[in-house]
């Protein structure tokens, strides 16, 4: 029987209760922005939860107000410098995604607040989603010079049609949880004080199925899902990797720093 030490996890916060595992992006100041280091551990965290025999359901969440605002600016920045590690980050990217694609423990999503970029497909690779009406979700990676390629240009045609897929991706427009349930993106919304609640009771039926049927069921569907990923996210990830070493990015990057400054 393998047993994980969560405890290991610093950049992301890790808490059991039996057999549920709660991980909660941990940066409240900076709305969860995904760093390096938060990146690096989730590239193991879906395989460890994955091997781990006590954990039978995951919850991924974030502190504060946010979900999560996506990359990092000051990470991304630094990417853009760097070819070598722009690289390294992509094939992370792929790795978290094949984890979550192939992983049979099922995921619950709560969503607090803003779910961007990467933050967004993080939330929408779970199998339940749900979030207050007001949270936004948003695909902004074309607004700042990328090509969508940590998950955006797979799931969003999938879940909500490639008509309005392209409409969100080709733009950054974000959207209400209210919108987003309405158009089938997500789950379903509950208000901030029951948001807890409702989370806890879709653990409870998960749990309380067959285990190894509802496990099963979910690669089931996920099946379909990881032949078309072959061909979206290894082409998404790839022109993403050029696009992230462009001066295009960059500049959009340091406008995003200087309203962000502004603001401060």
């Amino acid at each position: 029987m393998t047993s994980v030490d969560f405890s290991t996890y610093q950049a992301v916060e890790v808490v059991r209760d039996g057999p549920v595992v709660t991980v909660a992006f941990n940066r409240p100041a900076q709305l969860n922005a995904i760093d390096r280091d938060v990146h690096h551990e989730l590239e193991s965290l879906f395989v460890d939860i994955e091997r781990d025999d006590e954990t039978k359901l995951a919850i991924l969440t974030g502190t504060g107000r946010a979900f999560s605002a996506g990359g990092d600016i000051n990470w991304l920045l630094e990417l853009n410098a760097d070819p070598v590690a722009s690289a390294r980050a992509i094939k992370g990217d792929r790795v978290i995604q094949n984890a979550l694609l192939s992983m049979e423990t099922p995921l619950i999503a709560k969503v607090n607040g803003p779910a961007v970029g990467l933050g967004c497909s993080m939330a929408l690779f779970c199998d339940i989603v749900v979030a207050t009406p007001e949270a936004v979700f948003a695909d902004p990676h074309v607004s700042v010079g990328l090509v969508a390629g940590d998950g955006g240009a797979l799931l969003w045609p999938q879940l909500i049609g490639y008509a309005r897929a392209r409409r969100y991706l080709f733009t950054g427009e974000p959207i209400t949880g209210t919108v987003a349930a309405e158009l089938g993106l997500i789950t379903e919304t509950a208000n901030a004080e029951d948001l807890d609640g409702v989370v806890k009771e879709w653990a409870q039926k998960l749990l309380a199925q067959p285990e190894h049927a509802l496990r099963w069921t979910k690669v089931s569907i996920n099946a379909g899902l990881r032949v078309i990923a072959n061909a979206v996210l290894d082409s998404a990830a790839g022109f993403e990797n050029v696009t992230q070493l462009m001066d295009t990015h960059r500049q959009a990057l340091l406008a995003l720093q200087r309203r962000q400054s502004s603001r401060g």
